[in-house]
């Protein structure tokens, strides 16, 4: 190892740090960083730390408390977010950290964020609440679809349709369940069932997809809509995982297209079962009324004189006028 010499310069640790973040100042001055929010944790002094995170590295990150109360997003763990930040060392340890400047939701982040903050102004507003639900008809006798003719599933609603109760009238209300212009058809499709008034229960459905592919289904026209149908509706959007702002304003969701056909109409053996049930008890009520009768008119044939104690006085009456 070369010896150090008299003239070489001798580094102070805080000085050697402060060059190291004075270099990094000047390298990576304010820039944008994406990532995963971890370790969230907020400070009595109102900073907020955590670490930013993908799947192979993290830094830790500080939001000052002015910073955090001029910022409308709320960080949470497990969201992703955009940071615009600088590049600091914290001296006290020589931790490489973030000096956020301004956070935001990114991609899936970003429409969870407008979700959750659409879901609560509509909750407050009652739009959601339990005793505005609509019943469902027992026994409909036409039963709307409103989706996409090339949807598959609208195929897998009218088999399961065709299979529990061939008997329902079936009408398809068609509509985009995907991209910008899907909200405005589907409300459209909506008022167009409620206008022709020739189905009892309306069927909302979508195959699964990303939040994304599912957004249209977030709209809060569409919720509206829904919310003030005046018939019921139910919401069969993606998988059972899947949730979205149309199923809380429906009035039954179901985990699936296929569940909302299953929900909407009882199946074919089921009723018939329910009609031999309904048989046999009638059978029975009259069975037991018939000897019910049975038994009083012997009651009464039991008090009634013999026909030979009725007759016996007018017979004796005629035999005297007999010469």
């Amino acid at each position: 190892m070369k010896s150090l010499s008299s003239g070489s310069m001798v580094w102070s640790v805080s000085a050697l740090v402060q060059a190291f973040s004075d270099a990094l100042n000047a390298r990576f001055n304010s820039l944008t960083i994406r990532g995963e929010v971890s370790g969230l944790v907020r400070a009595s002094s109102g900073h907020q730390y955590f670490n930013l995170k993908d799947g192979v590295a993290q830094l830790r990150c500080v939001l000052f408390r002015q910073r955090a109360g001029a910022s409308a997003f709320a960080l949470r763990d497990g969201i992703s977010v955009r940071l615009r930040a600088t590049v600091a060392i914290y001296e006290p340890r020589g931790d490489l950290q973030l000096i956020v400047e301004s956070v935001q939701a990114d991609g899936e982040g970003a429409l969870l964020e407008a979700f959750l903050r659409l879901k609560e102004k509509l909750q407050a507003e009652g739009l959601f609440a339990v005793e505005r639900k609509r019943a469902m008809p027992s026994m409909p006798r036409a039963i709307g679809i409103i989706t996409s003719l090339q949807a598959a599933a609208l195929h897998d609603v009218l088999t399961a349709l065709r299979r529990r109760s061939p008997h329902v009238r079936v009408v398809v209300y068609a509509a985009s369940v995907q991209g910008a212009q899907a909200p405005g058809e589907l409300v459209a499709a909506l008022q167009r069932a409620q206008a022709r008034r020739e189905v009892d229960l309306l069927l909302l459905v979508r195959g699964g997809g990303s939040l994304d592919d599912l957004w249209a289904f977030n709209d809060e026209g569409l919720v509206r809509a829904i919310a003030a149908s005046i018939l019921p509706v139910v919401s069969g959007v993606g998988h059972e995982t899947d949730f979205t702002l149309a199923d809380f304003a429906a009035d039954l969701r179901a985990p699936t297209p296929t569940a909302a056909a299953e929900l909407g109409v009882p199946s074919q053996a089921a009723l018939s079962g329910a009609l031999d049930h309904l048989a046999h008890r009638l059978h029975t009520a009259a069975r037991r009324h018939l000897q019910r009768e049975q038994q009083r008119c012997d009651r009464l044939a039991l008090r009634w004189p013999q026909r030979a104690a009725l007759l016996a006085a007018p017979l004796s009456r005629l035999a005297q006028w007999q010469w």
